[in-house]
């Protein structure tokens, strides 16, 4: 029995389109070239902040962060980076009776940004504002915490192995694979053949049928 869903933001719920497009201008390159970049440090397993720090050794990332926002070109969100199946997903969770949280790896700003969307969503939070990022134990301790069900019936779901569905399973909780994104594309045939997940979904529509069937 599923009481509670938790979702990822990136690529869960959010193109990453923006974010990357954002850091291409600033740091004066083409979108495309950083976008391949991501793709391969992806394929290489490593973090997607490679990706600048191959553009730019060294970089201060964090520093870089906030001379973006000193400068008026910081991080943005709004309702138009939000894949279409995002609220009819969560409404029909909610409708369902199921407790909503969305909470991923993003800025305490990206927070803001998401709440002022009126998600329908029970909670919503990030590690930013947390302290604490995916895929430490600690972070899902977090997420237990707001579950409001006991890990058994607390259904993770994201489309990164190593940052959400590896780290809540060690954490005892059901988790879902969304084959969307580059990591939840690239990793989808590892994920099924290894079985690191309880659910393979390619759309955030198909929730309500793991609950409904009690899953």
């Amino acid at each position: 029995m599923i009481r509670t869903v938790v979702l990822d933001v990136g690529e869960t719920l959010t193109r990453d389109d923006r974010y990357w497009g954002c850091w291409a201008d600033w740091l004066g390159v083409p979108r495309h070239t950083l976008s391949a970049l991501v793709g391969a440090v992806v394929i290489d397993g490593r973090d997607n902040a490679d990706a600048l720090r191959l553009l730019r050794p060294g970089i201060d990332v964090q520093a870089e962060y906030a001379a973006r926002e000193a400068a008026g070109r910081g991080e943005q969100l709004d309702e138009t980076d939000l894949y279409e199946d995002v609220r009819p997903a969560l409404r029909a969770l909610r409708a369902a009776g199921v407790r909503v949280v969305v909470a991923g790896n993003q800025s305490p700003k990206a927070g803001t940004m998401l709440r002022a969307l009126g998600l329908p969503a029970d909670l919503v939070v990030t590690s930013g504002e947390w302290g604490v990022a995916k895929p430490a134990p600690g972070f899902f301790e977090k997420v237990l915490e707001v579950s409001g069900a006991p890990a058994a019936q607390t259904l993770y779901v994201g489309d990164h192995p190593t940052h959400d569905l590896v780290p809540a399973r060690a954490a005892g909780l059901l988790t879902a694979h969304l084959r969307r994104g580059p990591w939840g594309f690239w990793w989808a045939d590892e994920v099924r053949a290894r079985r690191t997940a309880d659910f393979s979904i390619d759309s955030l529509a198909q929730l309500a049928g793991l609950v409904a069937a009690g899953a």
